[in-house]
């Protein structure tokens, strides 16, 4: 058992938009009633929603040992063909209206049925293997990451401890529920008896900032772009009493952003925690303790308890000085047993043994804080010169503040994507000049919108289309 919810009793566990709630013990129960009409170990794809029928699906079946691979409820059709023919899962867990050839509803509870596939329990399961997530990166593609129940009871408690929730914590959901943060806010929170609110709406609704002030929430999470939008409405205007804590990972922010919430946590005496992580390593792998917010502007922090840090130079040496980019390695439990391509992997165990090549660059400095410089396949040469497209885009970010970006490319033809037509031919001068290059390299293109998945990162592979 994962959690044990019966330990909360009463407590309420979940609570959504529209006052439907549920306690620890009825938590237990309804995970149960579900396992039990599954009948026993096998794969069930979860289609997933900020609702309280995911919720009861996803926590009930690793609960119970039947092991879920989590999707968006809005999966593009073709996509979810192609998983269900690479991994014949023996159940379904969808929302209520969503229908598949051949798949028979066997029970039904919260606005979510279960839905039994003719492949039975066909697709043999390793015993360590408890959930399949698909990365952030790879849209498009059958690729799951394949965690087991020790990497994210080691990551749990690790969250727990640095974090220091308790039950007393209301979190918000701002993030989907099958995207590796998303997930970890609610392992996390269950795991101390705490009160998740759940809910569909999204920051720039009224109705989500409703719920939160009735609800009484105390903390949210977010990835870069959720803090963008926040920035834009004016967050640090609004009356929130009882927020405490803002959380941010899924990618670097930019420092006057960082700097911002950070002053601005400060001031009224939030907490304001800058946080790293992979879905290749369950969740987290360091964080940037709220105290230094303000001190480390840029910083993912120092790894988390019982993990730890390598940077790796180009000669494959570990880096001992300070202020030398390397490649981040990581070591952990929480790191994942590997990759899953198809079914016959899912039998597969350990590939990684607790360490993990992040392919992020990083820095580390005298006090021990690492700061990522950019992604070890997010570079190109120009001219000779070697240019991070991290960096870049985050400099227009910074320099454009209303328009939003993205960067691309390959060699000798950095690519400038922007929501705004109006702003792209200063952005190429702009960046001519900071840079240092001929504006020969730089090329433009008006979007209407920038491809971001579903937790609001960036798709760089969507972009590569348009290179030329």
């Amino acid at each position: 058992m994962m959690w044990r919810f019966d330990r909360f009793g009463d407590a309420p566990a979940l609570l959504d938009e529209h006052g439907q709630s549920l306690t620890y013990a009825q938590l237990a129960r309804e995970g149960e009633a579900l396992c039990g009409a599954i009948g026993g170990r096998c794969l069930c794809f979860g289609l997933c929603g900020n609702t309280i029928g995911s919720a009861v699906g996803y926590a009930g079946m690793v609960e119970g040992g039947v092991v879920p691979a989590l999707l968006a409820a809005s999966i593009d059709r073709e996509l979810f063909a192609a998983l269900y023919e690479a991994y014949h899962p023996a159940y379904l867990w969808a929302p209520e209206g969503f229908e598949w050839e051949a798949c028979e509803s066997v029970y039904e509870r919260f606005g979510y049925r279960l839905l039994k596939t003719p492949f039975g329990t066909e697709t043999k399961l390793h015993d360590d293997l408890a959930l399949l997530l698909t990365t952030s990166g790879s849209t498009g593609s059958p690729k799951f990451v394949r965690q087991s129940y020790a990497n994210i009871r080691a990551n749990t408690e690790s969250i727990v401890e640095y974090l220091a929730l308790t039950a007393q914590e209301r979190p918000i959901t701002t993030l989907p529920m099958n995207y590796t943060y998303g997930l970890s806010i609610l392992n996390t929170h269950l795991w101390v008896g705490a009160t998740v609110l759940l809910t569909e709406k999204g920051i720039a609704q009224r109705d989500f900032w409703t719920f939160f002030k009735e609800a009484g929430g105390t903390s949210m999470g977010g990835v870069p772009y959720t803090y963008e939008m926040l920035d834009r409405m004016r967050f640090t205007r609004m009356d929130l009493p009882t927020l405490r804590t803002l959380t941010q990972a899924g990618g670097k922010l930019l420092p006057d952003l960082h700097r911002r919430f950070a002053q601005w946590c400060r001031d009224t005496g939030r907490k304001f925690v800058v946080m790293y992580g992979q879905c290749e390593a369950t969740a987290r792998m360091a964080y940037l303790p709220w105290e230094m917010s303000l001190d480390k502007v840029g910083a993912m922090g120092v790894a988390i308890p019982g993990g730890r840090f390598e940077l790796i130079g180009v000669d494959g040496e570990i880096i001992t000085e300070p202020h030398v980019t390397g490649e981040l390695r990581y070591y952990g439990e929480n790191v994942t047993l590997g990759y899953a391509q198809c079914g016959a992997d899912l039998a597969k165990g350990d590939e990684r043994g607790g360490v993990l090549d992040t392919g992020d660059m990083a820095q580390v400095d005298e006090d021990g804080c690492y700061t990522v410089v950019g992604r070890k396949k997010r570079f190109l040469k120009m001219y000779g010169n070697r240019v991070n497209l991290d960096e870049t885009e985050r400099m227009l970010k910074a320099a454009f503040p209303d328009a939003e970006c993205a960067c691309a490319g390959r060699d000798d033809h950095l690519m400038i994507f922007s929501t705004d037509a109006d702003a792209l031919p200063a952005m190429r001068a702009w960046l001519s000049e900071k840079t240092g290059l001929n504006q020969s390299g730089f090329h433009t293109m008006h979007l209407d919108a920038i491809p971001k998945n579903d937790a609001g990162k960036t798709l760089y592979r969507e972009l590569e289309k348009y290179h030329v």
